[in-house]
């Protein structure tokens, strides 16, 4: 298959237009959203469903976000919508935020990965929208990646993993959040499936004590339990190069780093001057938004390294930096020191 590139920075309507045709043809396109770069089709095109786990090698029991660009197509999608998640869409829409509702029987189950729910949101990257409208269907998209890898913040990791696989990617601007969204379920109780954008200190500003915090964020998931929400396997995100998570403060990481062979540090910027061996910064851990646009870049660019091993320098779970440090747990297998 020859991957089309559809340039949106200099033909902008162009671009559009041909992605929403293609999918209403029941292709796939990768398109950039706010996020990370997502992997589009019809969410009612159960064939063009399939061809987005074959694509990227995606579990079968992985559900995907339905992504919509107004509420009339969340009541397309899903049914028996509590008025929280309307008080919720009003405060986080659009934007990197995901909710886990009950799914219409209209949609095919293969969205959800059998499931009796759906994932939806609505993103706030211009051009993901205006492909949406175009489209005149909401669109199941996940990360636009072999699955396993670092998410894409660029067109350039799209087209790295997926050329050749999809029917065409859409090159936008870099995602500006660099992590997917946070997933919230609304089923029953609000459980914080995953961490992302919208951090559980604005979720608690809504919800107060009723938020719970799913154990899975900062623990390894339970064997053979079917996962509500992406992003919650035991390992994703992940470099080829096996990598470590390092948790301590910026005297001990350098210290701890500078006495190891063949590995790359994936460190902070208050940390690069005093490391010896090869590194590279994702951020300053005083502003952990830095380190969720950065950090799956980083990921891959070190594993361009050729080292044996890849440590990072854990941030803060604070903010945003929880979404960071979920992720860098699942791309080290939860292999995690503490110094």
């Amino acid at each position: 298959m020859e991957t089309k590139l559809l340039d949106a920075v200099k033909n902008y309507d162009l671009s559009v237009k041909t992605a929403a045709d293609i999918i209403k043809s029941g292709g796939i396109v990768a398109i950039p959203t706010e996020t990370v770069y997502g992997l589009a089709a019809n969410t009612f095109d159960e064939q063009a469903i399939k061809k987005v786990f074959i694509a990227k090698g995606r579990p079968q029991d992985n559900p995907l976000i339905t992504h919509i660009s107004d509420m009339e197509m969340l009541e397309r999608v899903a049914e028996d919508i509590p008025k929280i998640a309307y008080k919720l869409a009003n405060a986080f829409w659009p934007g990197p935020f995901t909710m886990v509702l009950k799914r219409k029987n209209t949609v095919p189950a293969t969205v959800s990965a059998g499931l009796s729910t759906i994932a939806v949101r609505m993103p706030s990257a211009k051009c993901a929208a205006d492909i949406i409208k175009a489209a005149g269907v909401p669109l199941a998209a996940p990360s636009a990646n072999l699955s396993g890898k670092p998410s894409p913040t660029r067109a350039a990791d799209v087209i790295a993993d997926l050329s050749s696989k999809i029917d065409a990617v859409v090159v936008g601007e870099d995602s500006v959040v660099g992590v997917e969204s946070t997933v919230l379920s609304l089923i029953d109780r609000p459980r914080l499936l995953r961490p992302g954008g919208v951090t559980v200190e604005e979720l608690k500003e809504i919800l107060g004590d009723d938020l719970i915090i799913d154990k899975a964020v900062l623990n390894e998931p339970e064997k053979d339990k079917p996962v509500s929400s992406p992003g919650m396997k035991y390992k994703h995100y992940a470099p080829k190069t096996p990598a470590t998570l390092i948790v301590g403060d910026s005297e001990k990481f350098v210290s701890f780093v500078n006495n190891t062979e063949n590995a790359i540090a994936i460190c902070f910027d208050e940390d690069i001057k005093n490391i010896k061996i090869d590194a590279l910064s994702y951020g300053t851990n005083k502003d952990c938004k830095t380190l969720a646009k950065n950090v799956f870049t980083a990921l891959r660019e070190a594993d361009k390294a050729g080292k044996e091993k890849i440590f990072v320098h854990a941030p803060d779970t604070k903010g945003v930096g929880l979404a960071v440090y979920n992720r860098l747990l699942r791309a080290a297998a939860f292999e995690v020191i503490t110094l």
